[in-house]
């Protein structure tokens, strides 16, 4: 039973890191790609989208998918991969069959189980296979709005100094993109793709409402507000992104202040569970055992 268990673990575990690996590739997977788009032989992700490409469209909705809501939440995770739906919904259906036929596999090779428990063990496999895509997209996406939360406070501080120093508000985005591409990617290709914008036409209220729209974060969405408002009624862009970037870094520090304030709660359970139940072994182990010792005799006499 054990090394069922065992086995069963690592199966999910593959599946966990084949999926994480499929989501969030690395700085050497993009210039891989980079290189493979000016010709070499196509990239692992195209080979997982022809594979399960197919399959998709047992789940994929028929709506229009350039205003879906699924999609929105691609462009925020920073999926913008014109297969990342043939690849999502494939693997929602892949997936459910491919696990169900690995445990059934487990359960025939390593223990002998009756019906019922077999098919719930099947059931359990195909529904972490039917959500494991969605547990991956939600992960992706919430590390993508933290780490522009935590990174555009900096990002507003630099917009101040490049905008007190004499350079116009575009200039200096386009500077604080290069900047910002040292120390977070994401933010940086955000405010990059909004320089795009502007350089081809676009009305700087439209590119910042994009920018927001784009990235999820509600900060963001009121830092377009402001610059917008800034510029409709001429007050000072200096002045408005001081106070915006005093708020934003107070809003940063009290974020973190909760995450701390979370941590004694948190270890309260592998404190009861792990650590007290070991103190409580070596502080009273030893009195227990003269206590036993010097009452059983007693006991026996009598």
């Amino acid at each position: 039973m054990f090394m069922l268990a065992f086995l069963v673990f690592l199966a999910v575990a593959a599946a966990c890191a084949g999926l994480f690996m499929l989501v969030v590739p690395s700085r050497l997977d993009r210039r891989l790609q980079t290189l493979e788009a000016s010709g070499a032989r196509p990239d692992w992700a195209t080979t997982v989208a022809q594979a399960v490409g197919p399959f998709a469209g047992v789940l994929a909705p028929t709506g229009d998918w350039e205003n879906s809501a699924l999609r929105l939440r691609f462009i925020n995770a920073g999926i913008r991969r014109e297969d990342a739906r043939l690849i999502y919904f494939g693997l929602k259906a892949v997936l459910p069959v491919a696990l169900a036929a690995l445990a059934w596999l487990l359960l025939r090779a390593f223990t002998a189980m009756d019906e019922m428990k077999v098919l719930m063990f099947l059931m359990i496999a195909a529904l972490a296979g039917c959500y494991l895509p969605n547990l991956a997209l939600w992960w992706r996406l919430r590390e993508r709005r933290r780490e522009i939360f935590e990174n555009f406070p900096d990002a507003a501080d630099l917009m101040l100094v490049c905008v007190e120093a004499g350079l116009g508000l575009d200039a200096a985005m386009a500077r604080i993109a290069d900047e910002m591409g040292m120390k977070s990617r994401a933010l940086a290709d955000e405010l990059h793709l909004t320089n795009l914008e502007l350089r081809a036409g676009a009305s700087r209220s439209q590119a910042l409402r994009n920018l927001a729209l784009r990235s999820g974060v509600e900060e963001i969405g009121t830092f377009a507000t402001m610059l917008s408002q800034a510029d409709k009624f001429g007050t000072s862009i200096g002045e408005s992104l001081r106070v915006f970037s005093e708020d934003l870094r107070h809003k940063r520090q009290v974020r973190a202040e909760e995450h701390a304030a979370k941590v004694p709660t948190k270890m309260l359970i592998p404190l009861c569970l792990f650590i007290f139940p070991a103190i409580i072994m070596v502080v009273l182990g030893p009195a227990m055992i003269v206590i036993v010792r010097t009452i059983m005799p007693i006991l026996a006499a009598h």
